[in-house]
C-alpha cells in the first residue's frame, strides 16, 4: 500500500468516525417569533411534558446523518428538543409561568432529516399541539414544516451543514403554531 493510500484511508477513517454521532446545537428562540408573541398580549402559561405518538412505527428520537447518529442534547431526545424549543420561546417572550393555569402540551408525530442529497438537504417535522386552560382543551391541531438547504456530495460539508440546519425546522414550525390566530386566543388572558 503506497503512502498516498494509507493516508486517503486515515482520512477517510477519521471522517467516517466524526460522523459516527453527532449533538444537535442547542435550540436559539427566534427573535421574530418572541415578537409576535410579546405583540400578541397574550396570559401567562407553562409548558407540560411533551411526548412521542406511542402508535407511530417511527422513531422521533432517532436521527441519522449519512448513517452516523444525530442526538438530541437534551436528554438525547428530540420530544425534549421540542418541548426545550417552545419553552424557550415563551419564556423569552415574557409569557411562561410555571403556576399558569393555562398549559401547552405536545406530540411529536414525525421527526426527519436527510442530509444524503448530493444538492439539497431536507428536514421535516410534524407536531401536535394542545393547550388546555383548567383541564379544558383550548386549542387542538396538528402544525407541520419543511425546510431545505444547499447540500454537498462531499460528506465534510454536508454532514455539518445537515447538523446546523435541523434547528431551522423546528424554528419554522413553531412560527407556524404562533402564527396559528386560533392558538394565539387560546393563550389570551
Amino acid at each position: 500500500m503506497s503512502r498516498a493510500t494509507r493516508v486517503t484511508a486515515v482520512v477517510f477513517l477519521v471522517l467516517c468516525l466524526a460522523a459516527c454521532s453527532l449533538t444537535a446545537p442547542r435550540y436559539n428562540a427566534s427573535m421574530e417569533n418572541v415578537g409576535h408573541l410579546r405583540d400578541a398580549e397574550l396570559g401567562k402559561v407553562k409548558v407540560a411534558k411533551f411526548t412521542s405518538d406511542s402508535a407511530s412505527k417511527s422513531n422521533v428520537n432517532r436521527l441519522t446523518i449519512r448513517g452516523g447518529s444525530y442526538e438530541s442534547p437534551y436528554d438525547k431526545s428530540f420530544v425534549t428538543y421540542l418541548e426545550e424549543a417552545v419553552r424557550q420561546e415563551l419564556d423569552d417572550a415574557r409569557l411562561l409561568d410555571v403556576g399558569a393555569n393555562t398549559e401547552v402540551h405536545g406530540v411529536l408525530l414525525r421527526n426527519e432529516l436527510d442530509g444524503s442529497g448530493i444538492s439539497i438537504g431536507t428536514a421535516d417535522i410534524e407536531a401536535r399541539f394542545l393547550v388546555k386552560r383548567n383541564d379544558t382543551v383550548r386549542y387542538d391541531k396538528v402544525q407541520s414544516a419543511h425546510h431545505e438547504w444547499e447540500s454537498s456530495f462531499i460528506g465534510a460539508k454536508a454532514i455539518p451543514s445537515a447538523a446546523q440546519n435541523y434547528p431551522t425546522v423546528v424554528q419554522k414550525l413553531l412560527t407556524k403554531l404562533f402564527g396559528d390566530t386560533d392558538f394565539l386566543a387560546a393563550l389570551k388572558p
